[in-house]
């Protein structure tokens, strides 16, 4: 994790292990994955990813905001309409994201497969 002549890296690797483990977390995984497909708004985010949480979904989407990854627009209606999309530098995480995804989907057999193996090691 260093650029040519950046010294030991240790200070690059505290600032990205944060980051990491937030574009590993599956709850930004599958709003990115949601919001890939276009601008949403919160309700339609949250119907998309099964399994989270009001507060789940608005601590992560305020997290992918705060890392410039996510535009947030609030529209001047009663009530206000607020809508999510990826900016620029959330698109081109998707990419790698979604890849990701397809991998873990395409290797599933295999993975389970490799788990029952190990298990089985480990019970005999």
């Amino acid at each position: 994790m260093t650029a040519p002549g950046s010294g030991d890296g240790l200070s690059d690797c505290r600032r990205v292990t944060p980051l990491l483990g937030r574009i590993g977390d599956k709850w930004t995984v599958l709003t990115i994955v949601v919001l890939q497909r276009g601008p949403r708004r919160f309700n339609d985010i949250r119907r998309g990813i099964d399994g989270i949480s009001q507060q789940m979904l608005s601590r992560t989407l305020k997290m992918l905001e705060r890392d410039g990854m996510v535009i947030r627009t609030t529209f001047p209606t009663t009530p206000p309409q607020v809508q999510y999309e990826l900016s620029d530098l959330g698109v081109s995480l998707s990419g790698p994201v979604l890849a990701v995804g397809k991998w873990a989907y395409d290797h599933l057999e295999q993975i389970d497969a490799a788990r029952n193996r190990y298990d089985r090691r480990q019970d005999g």
